[in-house]
């Protein structure tokens, strides 16, 4: 039986949609994975500041950051991040500054502060694990960031393990669900761009 060119759309639409909803259930299921374990440094993802505070989702990231280093899970900290619009300091920087006013010392601590995006946040990043030999990472982020983020990192021929915070300021229902729809759109993007680029 043929199918109508209205009913191939709707079939469609819903298989996309489908699929969009699925992505968005297997990052809700990876954000409960956790390998924290001895590696040689944390790569801390960057996200928004506030002049020269971090914003409270950032805070919770550099927060973990230096628990693992207190903690002896690593023995440097990575902070990634640049300036966004209008800002005077990059993500890195305040992070750096947060850090070493809660005990890091300054010479524990990289940083890179051009990235914009999670791949630039590790494609910025190599090199210092490259010139400081660093094999092994944690990558720390949110929960529900970290399955696009160990893709982008797989990408990058970096061996890094899921280390997400445990203090995320996602903690309502509609906060969650926003934030992974949203990172599956982001998600399903980079596979579609992966796919195209090979």
């Amino acid at each position: 039986m043929k199918l109508s060119f209205k009913k191939l759309l709707v079939y469609s639409f819903l298989l996309i949609l489908g699929y969009y909803l699925l992505t968005a259930i297997l990052i809700y299921s990876y954000s409960k994975t956790n390998h924290t374990q001895k590696a040689d440094a944390a790569i801390v993802l960057g996200t928004a500041v506030w002049g020269d505070e971090p914003s409270p989702v950032f805070r919770e990231r550099i927060r973990h950051g230096i628990w693992l280093h207190q903690n002896n899970q690593v023995d440097y900290l990575i902070f990634t991040g640049g300036k966004g619009e209008g800002q005077k300091y990059s993500e890195a920087e305040v992070a750096k500054k947060y850090a070493m006013e809660n005990g890091i010392p300054e010479d524990r601590i990289f940083f890179e502060n051009q990235s914009r995006i999670t791949d630039e946040n590790l494609l910025f990043s190599k090199p210092i694990l490259e010139k400081e030999n660093f094999k092994k990472v944690l990558l720390v982020s949110d929960p529900l960031h970290m399955k696009r983020a160990m893709k982008i990192a797989e990408k990058h021929q970096i061996e890094a393990f899921s280390s997400p915070t445990s203090t995320s300021r996602y903690q309502s229902f509609s906060k969650k669900a926003g934030f992974a729809l949203r990172e599956a759109f982001f998600l399903i993007a980079f596979h579609l761009k992966q796919l195209f680029s090979s």
